[in-house]
């Protein structure tokens, strides 16, 4: 499922999709026994400011920047504002201020909840390896990563699976992050970068899936090349892969950000790690893909 927009508007989307879903997820979970939480690895200020300046400043309160066109209501605020709520909500940046800044718009906008939120001031992938490895039978919960870049593990998103408890939203960096890192010769590729992508996928199997092989001959010696035959379908379908390997259920036809230039930036993917509620959970992501793109 693909979408040509860009900034606030595609920004607007993807969080309307996650909107939708919580308010479906806790609509379900309800009706169990188990504590439910919201959990969000890079959760920022609470806001998204658009690109026009705020004639009202940034001292916002959540009341004002829903009616201020220059702001966009962030996924901390969309989560906190969903109705059945969450028994728990964690919030995770590794900005401090950030943090700060979101403290005092839940303060301000959302007191009576103010006690069933953690403010994490530490690195996503080290705080959700701890979290992943508690005991999950009585909890259920959904993972929003929204990196800023190629922040998020393998790892992570393999105890994140491991728990079988944990729904998962990601935006996974396939365009502004990997397709940048893979070079046109394999061999001209700095170190960093192959541990880098050796860390975000887990293994070093993309190598034979982006790369040819092909061996010129000279005179007097033979070289082997590997030149690169990714595309952005490649990558992404490399990527899903990857999910459907760790996961009971894995969304086919994620969503497609692009930027003002048609070109792919991020993949929108939704995962389920639950054998029994998995099949539900597709159904329904799918759905609220469907209906947001307003066709299939």
């Amino acid at each position: 499922m693909k979408v040509n927009r860009f900034g606030g508007e595609w920004t607007n989307i993807k969080l309307n999709i996650l909107e939708k879903y919580l308010k479906a997820y806790t609509t379900i979970l309800k009706k169990y026994h188990y504590k439910i939480a919201y959990i969000d690895a890079f959760a920022g200020t609470g806001y998204i400011k658009n690109k026009q300046k705020s004639s009202k400043g940034n001292s916002l309160s959540l009341f004002e920047i829903e009616e201020a066109k220059d702001f966009i209501l962030g996924s901390t605020l969309r989560a906190l504002k969903v109705v059945p709520e969450f028994d728990k909500y964690i919030f995770i940046d590794i900005n401090e201020s950030n943090l700060e800044k979101l403290k005092e718009v839940v303060k301000q906008d959302f007191s009576e909840k103010e006690g069933r939120c953690d403010f994490i001031n530490q690195d996503a992938n080290e705080y959700l390896a701890n979290l992943c490895k508690k005991n999950w039978e009585k909890h259920r919960a959904i993972v929003f990563l929204d990196p800023f870049g190629m922040e998020v593990k393998w790892k992570t998103i393999e105890l994140i699976a491991k728990t079988e408890a944990i729904d998962l939203w990601i935006l996974f960096p396939f365009g502004i992050g990997v397709n940048r890192l893979l070079t046109r010769d394999l061999n001209k590729m700095p170190k960093a970068w192959q541990l880098k992508l050796d860390s975000i996928f887990g293994t070093d199997i993309w190598k034979e899936a982006f790369y040819e092989r092909k061996t010129d001959h000279t005179l007097f010696e033979s070289k082997e090349n590997r030149n690169k035959i990714a595309t952005f379908d490649n990558i992404a379908n490399f990527y899903l892969n990857r999910l459907k390997t760790i996961f009971t259920g894995v969304v086919e036809k994620p969503f497609y950000l692009y930027n003002s230039k048609g070109n792919p930036i991020f993949l929108y993917c939704f995962a389920s790690g639950n054998k029994k509620g998995s099949k539900t959970a597709i159904k329904i992501a799918k759905d609220i893909l469907i209906k947001e793109m307003g066709g299939g």
